[in-house]
């Protein structure tokens, strides 16, 4: 049950925004993956319907069938630290080997990793993957501080090094013209670069504490942000170049990091310095909250969330060793 009587302040412009007369009823379901205390993070849905994801501390990929419930996993070498994958529509398993400065594309079959080695050794740690509409890789680099472009066809990486020092590249999407935009966590910028040209572009956010993490982009074209040192979900319109920000529900001890955008324009985050997690659901058209939901296993944190719009689900990873579904009401 929603409690109107909890206020978020939206700080530009200055009004106030309620709880949604209209609630969402919130399912989620948990299953706890077979090797203890290996981070399983960063799910993606592949033919089949399987549920691939990566084992960060236990330096393995692995799939998961909700049909039948089994897990199967693909060891990686030693200290790899696998921080995300990307499955591609043919199948094809893509991967951050984050320590060890490369990204990976996996063969089911034979369980063959093939290594795409940074051209640049200061491109130590590739972080977050996702594609873009020719089915390249846009990725970005954290502590390297690079922004970075795979041509899955020719192997080819482009490396884009960031103007401000210790930004910390971090959350990445794609828009409908193949145009990234990064989340600067170490920073209060995000980040956009041209596809053709690879000219960066930084747009500072209206605080100066601000530190974006994760990002999210809506049909109307706006890039939504969570400010995970504030406690904040922000807005950015490329058309005005305006802000609008709103102070999550728990305030500054929410921490909000794992965001997803359903097909409703809803926007999906979870408080990770609440224990248990609380998942919260904002409508991007009524500027109103629809939902908060506590993670069933805790959560710890959940740093990375995928929406599936063929089965219209959402699916994360646990610190709690858990892989986790919210199917999303219409």
């Amino acid at each position: 049950m929603l409690k109107k009587s909890l206020l978020c302040l939206l700080i530009m412009p200055y009004a106030f925004i309620a709880f949604g007369d209209e609630g969402i009823h919130v399912d989620i379901k948990e299953w706890k993956v077979p090797w203890d205390n290996t981070r399983p993070r960063d799910p993606f849905i592949g033919p089949r319907g399987l549920v691939w994801f990566v084992g960060q501390v236990g330096h393995y990929i692995a799939s998961f069938n909700p049909e039948n419930y089994e897990f199967k996993r693909y060891n990686l070498e030693e200290g790899t630290g696998p921080h995300n994958l990307i499955v591609a529509k043919d199948g094809t398993i893509w991967f951050a080997g984050n320590l060890k400065g490369y990204i990976g594309r996996l063969n089911r079959k034979t369980g063959e990793n093939i290594k795409y080695v940074m051209p640049d050794p200061r491109a130590r740690d590739p972080h977050t993957l996702v594609f873009d509409g020719k089915g390249h890789i846009w990725f970005t680099v954290q502590t390297g501080n690079f922004i970075g472009r795979l041509n899955t066809k020719s192997g080819k990486i482009d490396l884009i090094e960031v103007p401000t020092s210790h930004a910390r590249p971090y959350g990445i999407v794609v828009d409908s013209n193949s145009r990234p935009w990064i989340a600067k966590f170490g920073s209060n910028k995000l980040a956009t670069i041209d596809p053709e040209t690879l000219k960066i572009e930084e747009i500072e956010l209206p605080r100066k504490d601000a530190r974006p993490r994760r990002l999210g982009i809506t049909s109307d074209g706006h890039i939504w942000y969570v400010d995970y040192a504030k406690g904040y979900l922000g807005m950015y319109d490329p058309t005005t170049r305006g802000f609008k920000e709103w102070k999550a529900p728990s305030g500054n001890k929410s921490g909000p990091y794992g965001m997803a955008v359903d097909d409703s324009d809803r926007i999906w985050f979870v408080e990770t310095m609440q224990f248990p997690n609380n998942l919260v659901v904002f409508d991007s058209k009524t500027e109103t909250i629809m939902d908060i939901t506590p993670i069933p296993s805790g959560g710890g944190s959940i740093r990375h969330m995928y929406f599936n719009k063929p089965t219209r689900e959402i699916w994360f990873g646990t610190d709690t060793n858990n892989i986790g579904r919210v199917v999303v009401p219409k």
